[in-house]
Formats: C-alpha cells, structure tokens, sequence
C-alpha cells in the first residue's frame, strides 16, 4: 500500500547570519533553535532500523510542527507582512538531499542540492511532514499484510484501515497547500521533490490511496486471502464473504475514481524532472501499479455485482478484465502442475512476505500481488459454478435430458467499454497552519541570548568535517604530537 517515502536531510544553517529583526530580535535566534531539533530528529531517523523509525515518526511530526511557525513569520517578514519585520542581510545557503529525484549511484546517496530562497526551505520541510503523514499511514497498516504476526478481527481492521486513511487525507493537505503555495513563487524549484507539479502529484496520489481504503473498510477478500496464507491462524472454517449488490457497484466507482486520481499524479511526476533531476523511477513505477490495481479492483467488484445478479459468465469477464488491467493471463484450469510462471509468482509472493515482517520497503507494488490474488481466486471458483453439469428432471417425460449450463463469457474489450465514471468520497480539507501564541511572540521582541552561529557542525548525514579535535588537557598547538599513528593499537599500554 502507501508508497514507503525516504526522508530527506539537511545541512545545519543560523537564521541570524542572513536575517535579522528589528521588530522581533530573538526571531532569527530561536528559527535556528527549532530548525536544529528538526535535522537532529531526521539524522536520527535516517540512521535507525527499519523496525524502530516507526516509533521515530512522532517524533519528526512534532519536531517540523515546531519549527514551521517560526520559518513561516521570517518568510512573511520578509515580504513585509506578519507580526515581525525581517531585513535580508545576505542570501542564505542551505542544503537538502532530496529523496525523489536525481541520478542514484549504486552504494553512493545523492547529491545534495543548495537553496537560497525560504520558500524552498518551506517546500521541503513541509515535503517532509508529508512523507511522515504517509509512513504513518503504512506503519497503520502494516499488522493487515503481515503472515507471522496474529491475525486480526474485523474490528481490529476497521480501526487500522481509518487511522490510516486520516493520515492521508492529512498528508494531502499538507501536499495540497504546498501546491496553492507554489502557484505564486518567483524562483524556479533546484529540484523536482520541491516543485508545484510533484506537490500536486503527491496530493493526488495521498487521495487516490485514502479513496482506496474506504473500499478496503469494507472489502472481505483481501483479509480471506491473508488470513489463508497466515502461518498463526488456527481457524479451519471461513465465513462467506457478504457484499450487498447496490455496494458491490458503488465500490467498483470508488475504485474508478482512485485510478483517476493515481493517472493524474503519474502524469504529473512524469513531467516534473528532466536530465539528471528526474523522478525516482521505483515512484513512477508505484503510481502506475496503483491506478492498474485500482482498475483491476473496480473490475472485481462489477464481476461480484454480475455474480450476485445470477450472472456468473458476466463475472468470469470481469475477473479477467481485471488480470489483463494487471498484465496476467488467465489461468488455464484443464492444465495441473508446476510452470516456471508459477514458481516466479511464488517466490515474488515469499519475498513480499519476508518484506512486510521485516517492515521493509513492502508494499512497493502497490498491492498488485494481493489483488492477482483475490481475482485468481475468484476465476476458480466462478468457472466451476459455471462449467457445471445440471441433470433436468421432464415430469412429462420418462427419460433424463443431460444439458450444460455453461454461460457465454463476455469478451474483456467488450465490458471495459462498459465503464462508468468513478466517484468520489473524501474531499482534502484547508491545512491548519500552525501558528504560534501571542506570549511566545511579545517574548522573542528581548534581544537574543546567546549565538546562533554553528562552526564546523556535523551535517544529518555520516559526513565528518574538520580536523581531529585536541585531547583533553593538551597545549595549545600540540595536536599533532598526539596523533596516533596508523600502526599503533588504541589500546596499546607501555
């Protein structure tokens, strides 16, 4: 499911270097304060294990709500506007490494990019806070897809499934306002990851997932998939799935509107980076996985609609319809045994398995392989129902008549043209811009208590600057007498 997004890190910068308020003294001072525990909180994150950056998440969250406020009042000083005045003394410099686009060098990151303008400052802080919306959402979702861990209810589901929707629909605000916001800068963006395309890309994107879910709420398949293949679950009897027939066609246009919105998003990140600034590839591969998986799903529930209807053949093209949205043929039902196709799917299956237990990088495929599934599945059982042999007993007759009530299936060509338009479900809501007390800013109009200034700082990655620091009680000048030479141990005793 949701896409598993990287965080970006950044240099360390002094807000008091390039601004300074004459309304509000300690402004630049404590910008440069918050912005410090955000790239702490990112170093950090970046260098924790997979399993534990989940419970790192509030921590980034509160980090970037507490420095917004403060990098939101110096840009609106800056175009006189807001509470406090702030004069440019000279361009800042600070550093990013994006996360979605540039050139990847096999075991190297890459590159970083500069800015010098506060609204790309802005883009990729709230950037941040939404990929963070979006990992919430997966570490949400995470117990659904796991085959070791217990197997969950259908209370338990529900309660993942809408924690996990508030989350998107929180990062398609923030992605949504950052777009609004983009609409009226000046400065060309050094990277597609801040530009306005990728910010409405990603907006689309964060809804097309949400509209998804509120289909998954309700969509038994996935969890009898899941609960057959999970190794700890002891039920030996599953219940038959239910889906109404009025819902069954009113969660197939749900899924026709989360194709449309995922084929928005990947047209626009699609044409958001050229040259060596081009979009992630695996992300480009994600949103078409998903808008194919949305249409592939819309199929399934028409297909349960013609099933519930009494017309089975009328599913069977649907659930075909669907594997060809996938780009998988249909299973050949007379032949039995073992294929190299077969054994291919198995070991992407395992391999997505080991993923989501590990808590990985899963999902990257946007829940493709969940959904060839349920519709492979489906193909199975509907063909039996329909290549049954009915005997027809003549009350009028002495004799037994042998007819097959095997429908005609459909051509796929022929039901998709049937489609209707999808519907939609969740609207994005105003972001809340967060905005600091009146006591906090009467506070920062007292001149500023100490020095911003950062010497020779470590940046968030590994990097290490500068020489090597003098030893305790050492005299000035006499660094390198007590350098330590390559081919003596550090913990030689003489």
């Amino acid at each position: 499911m949701p896409f598993p997004f990287v965080l970006p890190t950044t240099s360390s910068f002094s807000f008091s270097a390039s601004f300074t308020s004459d309304t509000h003294p300690s402004l630049p001072l404590n910008a440069s304060t918050y912005r410090g525990v955000v790239r702490d909180a990112l170093k950090k994150h970046k260098r924790l294990p997979p399993s534990s950056q989940i419970s790192n998440l509030n921590t980034v969250v509160s980090s970037v709500n507490g420095y917004l406020p403060y990098l939101l009042i110096v840009d609106e000083g800056l175009n006189n506007k807001g509470p406090a005045h702030v004069t440019l003394k000279t361009a800042p410099v600070i550093e990013w490494r994006p996360t979605l686009s540039g050139e990847v060098v096999p075991g190297r990151e890459r590159a970083r990019v500069k800015i010098s303008s506060l609204e790309h400052e802005i883009a990729f802080v709230m950037s941040t806070l939404g990929f963070t919306h979006v990992l919430a959402s997966r570490s949400a979702l995470q117990p659904l897809y796991s085959t070791r861990s217990e197997f969950l209810g259908a209370q338990e589901r529900t309660n993942a499934v809408q924690t996990a929707t508030k989350s998107l629909l929180e990062a398609a605000s923030v992605y949504d306002y950052l777009a609004n916001r983009g609409e009226k800068a000046t400065v060309s963006p050094p990277c597609p990851d801040v530009s306005q395309g990728m910010a409405r890309a990603l907006s689309s994107l964060a809804l097309a997932e949400a509209t998804l879910l509120a289909v998954l709420k309700d969509d038994p398949y996935p969890a009898i998939v899941a609960q057959d293949r999970n190794k700890n679950d002891k039920e030996w009897m599953f219940k038959a799935p239910e889906i109404p027939k009025v819902r069954a066609h009113l969660y197939a246009r749900l899924c026709l509107a989360a194709s449309e919105h995922a084929a928005k998003a990947s047209s626009l990140c699609s044409t958001a980076g050229t040259g060596s600034h081009k979009t992630n590839s695996a992300l480009l591969k994600y949103i078409e996985d998903l808008r194919r998986t949305c249409r592939a799903r819309a199929c399934r529930f028409f297909g349960i609609d013609a099933e519930l209807g009494g017309q089975v053949a009328d599913g069977i093209g649907w659930v075909r319809a669907g594997l060809s949205e996938l780009g998988v043929e249909p299973k050949d039902h007379s032949k039995k045994g073992l294929s190299f196709s077969k054994l291919k799917k198995d070991f992407s299956e395992k391999r997505e398995d080991r993923r989501v237990d590990k808590e990985a990088a899963w999902g990257s495929d946007a829940g493709k392989l969940e959904e060839i599934r349920v519709l492979e599945m489906l193909d199975a059982k509907w063909n039996k129902v329909n290549d049954t042999v009915s005997l027809l007993t003549s009350l009028t007759k002495q004799f037994l008549t042998s007819q097959m009530n095997t429908q005609f299936v459909p051509p796929v060509n022929t039901l998709l043209s049937k489609m209707p338009s999808g519907r939609e479900i969740h609207t994005i809501k105003p972001y809340e811009i967060p905005s600091l007390d009146n006591d906090v800013l009467e506070g920062m109009r007292a001149p500023p208590e100490g020095d911003d200034a950062y010497v020779d700082d470590l940046s968030s990655d590994d990097e290490i600057k500068g020489e090597a620091s003098a030893p305790v009680g050492a005299f000035p000048g006499t660094v390198n007498d007590y350098s330590r030479s390559p081919s003596t141990p550090g913990n030689a005793y003489y």
